[in-house]
This record gives C-alpha cells, sequence and structure tokens, in this order.
C-alpha cells in the first residue's frame, strides 16, 4: 500500500471513530462485583449482544454451583471476558469487610468467605496488600492475563488506613456513582425491578458508574435480566455508549 492510500485509510478510520463518538451523548461505566454467580452467564450473554465492554471485580464467593467464583471451575467464564476485551480488578479474595482502624495503626477486618470466615482480625497494610494480591494470582493463574490495577472494597466501605493501603500497594479505589446504584441486593419486595430500571434511567448521566452483582442470594426476584437489558437499551436510545475503566478519565493511565 502506498503512503497516501495508507495516510487515506487512517484519515477515513479516525473519521469514522470521530463521528461514532459525535453519536454518543455521554458514556457509562458498567461494573459487576461476584456474588452467588446465579447471572454470571445472563450477565455475559446480554453484553456480548449489545457489544459491551464492562469491569468485573472479583473475589472468591461461594457460587450456586457448590463451588467459589474463583475456583479453577470458573476459569473458562473469566477466559471468555478477557477474549471479549472486559476489565477486571480486585474484590479482597475473601471479600473481606473492614470493621474499623485500630490505634496502633492496623485494621479490624471480617472475612466473609475463607479460611477466617466470620472472625475480626487485626491486619497491617501489608496484610490488606497481600489479600489484594492473592485476585491478581489466581486470576493469572486462570486466565493467563493480567489483573487491571482496580480495587473494590467490599461494601464500598473506606477507611483512611484502609484506603492508604489499597493505594501503597497500587491499587486505585473505584465505588460507584449515586445514581449508579443498582439496588440488586435490595429486597425485591419493597424494591421492585420496575422502580428500580426506572431510577436508573431517569438517573444516570455521563460519567456515572453502575454497580451491579453476578447474583444476589437473598434477591428473590433476579436484578439480571430484568433490568440489566432494559437499562442498557434505554440509555441508548438515549444516547448512551459504554466503556470500562480503563477508559474513564478518573482511571485509565496515561502513560
Amino acid at each position: 500500500m502506498s503512503m497516501k492510500r495508507a495516510v487515506a485509510f487512517f484519515m477515513l478510520g479516525a473519521a469514522v471513530g470521530q463521528a461514532a463518538a459525535a453519536t454518543c451523548t455521554g458514556t457509562i461505566y458498567l461494573t459487576f462485583d461476584t456474588g452467588s454467580q446465579s447471572q454470571a452467564d445472563t450477565v455475559a450473554q446480554v453484553l456480548a449482544r449489545h457489544k459491551i465492554k464492562a469491569t468485573f471485580f472479583l473475589a472468591n464467593e461461594k457460587t450456586v454451583n457448590g463451588d467459589y467464583s474463583l475456583d479453577p471451575s470458573w476459569a473458562p467464564y473469566w477466559k471468555a471476558r478477557v477474549a471479549e476485551g472486559h476489565a477486571f480488578g480486585t474484590h479482597t479474595f475473601d471479600h473481606v469487610y473492614i470493621q474499623r482502624d485500630l490505634p496502633d495503626g492496623r485494621m479490624e477486618m471480617k472475612p466473609q468467605f475463607g479460611a477466617h470466615a466470620g472472625k475480626k482480625q487485626a491486619w497491617t497494610a501489608q496484610q490488606y496488600c497481600d489479600e489484594l494480591n492473592r485476585v491478581a494470582t489466581r486470576f493469572t493463574e486462570l486466565t493467563g492475563a493480567r489483573l487491571d490495577t482496580f480495587w473494590r472494597a467490599p461494601g464500598g466501605k473506606l477507611t483512611p488506613n484502609l484506603r492508604a493501603a489499597g493505594t501503597a500497594c497500587g491499587y486505585r479505589h473505584v465505588a460507584w456513582s449515586d445514581a449508579g446504584f443498582s439496588g440488586d441486593e435490595l429486597p425485591s419486595d419493597k424494591w421492585p425491578n420496575e422502580l428500580l430500571l426506572k431510577r436508573a434511567l431517569n438517573g444516570l448521566k455521563d460519567g456515572d458508574i453502575v454497580m451491579a452483582h453476578l447474583g444476589i442470594w437473598s434477591r428473590k426476584d433476579p436484578w439480571a435480566p430484568a433490568v440489566l437489558e432494559p437499562l442498557i437499551s434505554g440509555l441508548e436510545q438515549k444516547g448512551f455508549c459504554f466503556a470500562t475503566l480503563r477508559e474513564h478519565p478518573a482511571y485509565r493511565k496515561t502513560n
């Protein structure tokens, strides 16, 4: 191909990209935390159908299959998501909740799963870093890919010591926007899917981060697919585009 033709093709591609970007009234960032995994396949199918890339935050949680979400049995699922171009962050391996900062600089933590499930423990910043990195190590073992440097504390709860520990470990904490709280963990009798869908469609705006799960044990009427696909379709009709946190202005790498 001649230099002139190469330049022409490049300019045409750039023009098409700019035209596509111009059609977007804003960008929404869908994120999914692991959970019971009851809706994991549904979420993947909906995202693929709409050609949307999302960000997944991984913890080793008990699933409806009787295994755990970072067991080898889930390797095909995570490999497929990697191949599709999604992004991935750590949600702590044992889904560990912060309780409080301790006077000596350590943190009181409470794992939901693992050998110390339900027991409060005093952790150093290094111990918390090790917990974040357990996900990164397992993710690479399962998929051959590297975890992104995104981190979400279970429940989104942070303390000064916890934030400092995660940051020192090289992770960037990601919460969610007010309108981006999907409500998929709320009781469905008080928060029916129709209400959650209406709330999200009316409230979400450019740059918002949406948080949902790949399944919640306690919710009787699952959020996905009842809300997920109508929400995506509704946002697309409003002109919104979707991207992973790798493209978010606050989280994308500039070097």
